[in-house]
């Protein structure tokens, strides 16, 4: 294109989008500013309540979106000819009767006397001899396993929290970002699977120091009040936990793995340089009782799923999924958490993305792969819409060529000289300069994919492939991420974080709609070439990354 009409285009791209930086893909010129802003307009409104999980607003929300999809001539791709996708979310509270007591360590413990239950475990009771097993972790993918060949069968296995490296760019799993073989869970029903009878948790006080206050750590953990907003992980998870779990102190920990002949220290720094795997340690005489009782609730959960079947018959049993999430953080008092950008903003665009296949469609020009729209659920409270769809995905995962994530399209990143935690990892920046600019994040992991997003730009956006290794963790702090540990090719359109974020003021009327609805037309012309190529993605392998 001649400098004279790129100069041409650009000048006048807010009031001519449709005629300036088009796509190839049918439909692609449907994607406008003025059907996303009436959208998010709509979706983001106080009327649907902040849409906070389990709520009649996000119940609200997922019908209007359901319609839209009907509207449009969708396939249902939810449950029983539906366009839902149903699934519980649990929640705990405490019960009564929990107490431990250490060998060597006095009597009896009540809960926040050096130790607390774990929403990881279940009720139960167990009794007996303690061993150490480093951070508890198995992950075959990198040949790292913490049990090795040694048995826990009928034992309660004390284990440190979190991961080897964890601050460490170069560590054996995911660089900084938290790998998923250190959540709690995993690593309970690692043992459960093994035999344990139980397990303990302790601080990693070789990297960072024990708490300092148990009675306020237990509150925290076990509130006398119910959450506003409640912490939640997969039923179909927690389905699977049948042992009890809790957390201990270093004090406590000390006292079991004396009869190691090392301290806690020790351990932990044998347990950091184990490359793979530190294996189980005997503790001699240490025992323990345990007697845990916590109360399980469900809340329901709703993805919301669509479909345009694809046109080739070898290949329409695949399927690229282009997806946000809905659910946002609710109402408190009179403040409204519109998550207008959070994510809103990507609701929208998967809506408008549909909405341009379906007129492709209407128009004889389909997509030889499937391509599902898919609007998940639960988002905010652990990713766990999407988490639940990989275990009960409508298309074998082995057949889904892609996934393509847009959460937070609507804003330009801006972090502030004093953003505090909420900004930790990320370099101080402008709005103004990323004011044309998006985050692609995953590129890491699928190369290929990243490299077919940036071959589809035909819309002037810079494209930043970063924060992959970032202390941030936001690689996976959205929806992607589930897709990306089943082994699915899936990149995050993300603008990057802003002041408003997870605040009231993220209402629609700051959204910067020009900027968004380039970002929709490149996912959905991304998509059309992923939805047509003859060969498809691949995942690299797992490990560090390069360091953003």
């Amino acid at each position: 294109m001649a400098r004279s009409t790129v100069a041409l285009c650009l000048s006048l791209l807010a009031l001519l989008l449709p005629a300036c930086g088009d796509g190839s893909a049918p439909g692609n010129r449907s994607i406008t500013q003025s059907q996303l802003s009436a959208d998010l307009h709509t979706l983001a409104h106080d009327s649907m309540g902040g849409r906070l999980v389990g709520s009649e607003g996000l119940n609200k929300a997922s019908s209007w979106i359901s319609e839209r999809f009907e509207s449009l001539g969708l396939e249902p791709a939810g449950d029983a000819g539906t366009y839902f996708q149903s699934f519980d979310l649990a929640w705990f509270s405490l019960g009564a009767d929990n107490q431990l007591t250490v060998s060597g360590a006095g009597g009896a413990r009540a809960p926040g006397h050096g130790w607390t239950p774990s929403n990881a475990g279940a009720t139960g009771a167990a009794a007996g001899r303690v061993v150490f097993a480093g951070y508890g972790i198995v992950e075959p993918r990198l040949d790292y396993d913490d049990y090795g060949d040694e048995s826990v069968r009928g034992r309660v296995v004390l284990m440190f929290e979190r991961e080897p490296g964890v601050a460490d760019p170069a560590s054996p799993f995911d660089g900084v970002v938290t790998t998923e073989a250190s959540r709690e869970w995993r690593k309970v029903l690692v043992a459960q699977e093994r035999g344990a009878a139980a397990v303990l948790f302790v601080r990693d006080v070789h990297a960072r120091p024990d708490v300092d206050d148990w009675a306020a750590a237990h509150e925290n953990a076990w509130p006398a009040e119910p959450r506003r907003i409640e912490r939640f992980t997969l039923g179909a998870w927690s389905d699977k936990i049948t042992i009890p779990a809790a957390w201990i102190s270093a004090e406590l920990a000390e006292t079991l793995v004396r009869g190691s002949g090392r301290t806690l220290e020790e351990l932990g720094i044998e347990a950091e340089r184990a490359t793979n795997g530190l294996g189980v340690i005997d503790l001699g005489a240490a025992a323990v009782d345990l007697s845990v009782a916590i109360d399980r609730h469900t809340t329901p959960g709703t993805n919301v799923l669509a479909m345009i079947e694809g046109s080739d018959p070898e290949l329409r049993d695949e399927v690229v999924i282009i997806g946000a999430h809905h659910d946002h953080n609710g109402t408190d008092g009179e403040d409204v958490y519109n998550g207008a950008d959070d994510d809103g903003s990507g609701t929208v665009g998967v809506m408008a993305a549909a909405q341009a296949y379906s007129r492709a469609a209407a128009a004889g020009d389909l997509p030889r792969r499937t391509v599902m729209f898919a609007i998940w659920d639960a988002e905010e409270r652990g990713l766990l819409g999407a988490w639940y769809y990989t275990l009960r995905p409508l298309f074998r995962l082995e057949g889904t060529v892609a996934n393509l994530n847009m959460d937070m399209i609507g804003r330009h990143e801006e972090v502030p000289p004093e953003g505090g935690g909420r900004f930790r990892g990320l370099e101080v920046q402008s709005a103004e300069s990323n004011a044309n600019a998006t985050n692609i994040l995953g590129y890491s992991y699928t190369p290929e994919l990243a490299q077919t997003v940036q071959d589809a730009n035909r819309f002037d956006l810079e494209l930043h492939l970063r924060y992959d290794n970032n202390e941030s963790n936001l690689l996976r702090r959205s929806d992607h991420w589930p897709f990306l540990q089943n082994g699915v090719p899936a990149v995050w359109f993300h603008n990057g974080l802003h002041p408003d974020y997870h605040t009231p003021n993220d209402t629609p009327d700051r959204i910067e709609y020009e900027k968004m609805t380039r970002i929709v037309r490149l996912v959905h012309e991304a998509s059309w070439t992923l939805a047509n190529a003859d060969g498809r993605p691949t995942l690299a392998g797992f490990g560090p990354k390069p360091r953003s």
